[in-house]
């Protein structure tokens, strides 16, 4: 099938659409009101540390923290294929998909976090976000 031939199909699905608008309706609402709320929760100095810091969890039970992970996780790939989406409809594709990477735990995730972050446009949308909630703008020391 042809994109032409896929663009057609969709336009003749009545389902389709309503899928399309109900998902670029959702990934609006997150974009506007999770994503600021999760970017001020950001501690200051986060970007700042060579190695990551000890998460509030790691003390306990080990059946809490496996829940954590994989809901997080879950959680994470949601935003991340949000962000996706929202290259193309309406929302904050980048700084979404971000907030993805910040959820997801995997190898050499910190210094993918720190590498994206460096970008001026996630960095100055992130700070744009905690200066709006009247939190300071975050730390970058050892590496900028």
């Amino acid at each position: 099938m042809s994109w032409y031939e896929l663009v057609e199909q969709i336009w003749n699905d009545e389902t389709a659409l309503l899928a399309l608008g109900l998902l670029s309706l959702f990934s609006l609402l997150v974009s506007m009101f999770l994503i600021p709320l999760l970017i001020v929760r950001i501690p200051v100095d986060y970007f700042s540390e060579e190695k990551r810091h000890i998460l509030p969890w790691a003390s306990r039970h080990i059946a809490f923290r496996w829940l954590g992970l994989v809901l997080k996780n879950i959680v994470g790939t949601l935003f991340i294929a949000l962000g996706i989406a929202m290259l193309f409809l309406p929302g904050q594709g980048l700084l979404t998909m971000f907030v993805g990477i910040l959820l997801l735990n995997f190898p050499g995730k910190y210094r993918l976090e720190r590498w994206l972050i460096r970008r001026p446009s996630v960095r100055n949308a992130a700070n744009w976000l905690r200066h709006k909630a009247g939190r300071p703008p975050l730390r970058f020391d050892g590496f900028e």
